[in-house]
């Protein structure tokens, strides 16, 4: 039999889960948690096999109750089982440890045979939210294969806003009350950080960068 929790504050939604389970021959509902703090403490005492997770829960919400129920090394796995499949949501569920994450719209089958896959090990998680951590994981990838952004000086920064209204050479010079030399010296290091050659295109690059 897989020993079962079940985590969820609305009492009718609650008494749904727990009749659902208790429907399969293979799932026997060992306690009924009203929050995450209840949770933590029926997961200690009850030592079920799985705890079924809502995640919006007053007082202690279900990702920190995940988190905690896993750092104690236990053993026991955390189905989230949740109306709201949000990108910050998710994320807060896998990373607190959960082993699985549905949600409650999801058909009763694929709900009863979550709890069986996550009870033998299985990580199991809705398409919607497959999708959601394949795309964060493409974007923290594609950050971290971008070059850095550079850093420009705060006169180099001066220099190319004033580059960027249209100004020449010497007009930059006397806005900024400095040199022709001292301007060109500072558009070389300008093109050299941004990877660029003229001043239009040192313009645009910086655009792009977020620099101006």
């Amino acid at each position: 039999m897989i020993r079962v929790l079940v985590a969820d504050d609305h009492p009718i939604v609650r008494a749904g889960i727990a009749q659902l389970l208790d429907s399969a021959d293979d799932i026997d509902v060992v306690g009924q948690a009203v929050d995450g703090r209840e949770a933590v403490r029926l997961a200690r005492e009850l030592r079920p096999d799985l705890v079924l997770m809502d995640l919006r829960m007053p007082g202690v919400g279900g990702a920190e109750a995940t988190a905690q129920i896993v750092a104690e090394g236990s053993g026991i796995r955390v189905l989230v089982l949740t109306t709201y499949d949000t990108d910050d949501d998710i994320l807060a569920a896998v990373e607190a440890g959960a082993s699985g994450y549905l949600v409650k719209a999801a058909p009763q089958d694929e709900i009863l045979a979550g709890v069986r896959s996550v009870a033998g090990g299985e990580t199991v998680l809705a398409p919607r939210i497959a999708s959601v951590l394949v795309q964060r994981m493409r974007d923290e990838r594609l950050r971290e294969e971008a070059p850095p952004v550079p850093r420009l000086s705060s006169r180099e920064s001066d220099v190319l806003r004033l580059v960027a209204l249209g100004q020449s050479n010497p007009q930059i010079a006397k806005a900024l009350f400095i040199g022709d030399a001292t301007v060109k010296t500072h558009l070389g290091h300008i093109f050299e950080k941004l990877g660029v050659t003229d001043r239009t295109r040192a313009v645009t690059r910086a655009m792009e960068l977020g620099l101006l």
